[in-house]
């Protein structure tokens, strides 16, 4: 689990929880007209706006906010270094024997292995890189757009409440719920934009520059192995992606 993620969503929740209990009672803070017009508007708005495959896939990137990253840079680096090292002593046919999960690092590796030579594999990496950096742009938009919508439906909240409280001045009994509606709704859209949404599609990014570093470790890495098919100096070249403080030796790498 990624603890920035979630000690950052228990102590926002945990703090406006706290304030509220403070000055009053939480339940005189839930209004389900209220939500049902923040929250079902700016789903629907959403769905104008996304193709619904993009909106679901938005949706599942979400719970990547909470899971800790799966690739070390270092550990990579490690298996590109292996990788190096297996195709000076057994050639390059022998990547396409190894045992690789990543299925970027396995087209590249077969690539390698076929023979391709390195514009050749340059092209097909660089549009794996630039398709995913792609998709992932849209899921981040989805919930930036989110984020803008939010608070236009608290406003929308907020008017429909003013014209319920004037249409009943008369009756003094509608004026506290009508009124609920319009200040809850406010609350709403700027508790679902700024706690939730913007935070999601800032931490979507981070998580694609992460994964592009990643991508661009293991692009340069094919493309060293084919050029200089040397161990130290693909170290050498993929290790200026990492910040001298983070980074391992290359006896560390060695497996």
């Amino acid at each position: 689990m990624d603890k920035a993620s979630f000690t950052g969503i228990v102590a926002g929740l945990a703090l406006i929880v706290i304030s509220i209990l403070l000055g009053g009672d939480l339940m005189s803070f839930f209004n389900a007209p209220g939500l049902m017009i923040v929250v079902g508007g700016t789903l629907a708005a959403i769905l104008i706006n996304f193709q619904f495959e993009d909106v679901k896939a938005a949706f599942k990137a979400a719970a990547l906010v909470f899971k800790s990253q799966k690739l070390d840079p270092n550990e990579l680096i490690a298996t590109m270094v292996e990788l190096c090292t297996v195709s000076r002593r057994q050639g390059l046919v022998a990547l396409s024997k190894m045992q690789i999960e990543d299925r970027f690092l396995k087209k590249a590796c077969g690539l390698i292995s076929d023979g391709a030579k390195e514009d050749v594999i340059r092209d097909a990496l660089n549009i794996e890189i630039e398709s995913m950096k792609q998709r992932h742009a849209i899921q981040q938009d989805v919930f930036v757009k989110m984020a803008a919508f939010a608070p236009a439906f608290g406003m929308i909240g907020t008017l429909i409440g003013l014209v319920q409280m004037l249409q009943n001045l008369s009756d003094p009994s509608s004026v506290g719920p009508s009124m609920a509606v319009a200040l809850l709704t406010t609350f709403y859209g700027s508790f679902f934009a700024f706690m939730i949404c913007t935070p999601i599609a800032g931490k979507l990014k981070s998580r694609t520059g992460s994964e592009v570093m990643n991508l661009e470790i293991m692009f340069e890495g094919a493309a060293s192995i084919v050029q200089e098919n040397n161990p130290m100096i693909v170290y050498e070249k993929l290790s200026s992606y990492i910040p001298l403080s983070s980074r391992r030796a290359m006896a560390e790498t060695k497996r």
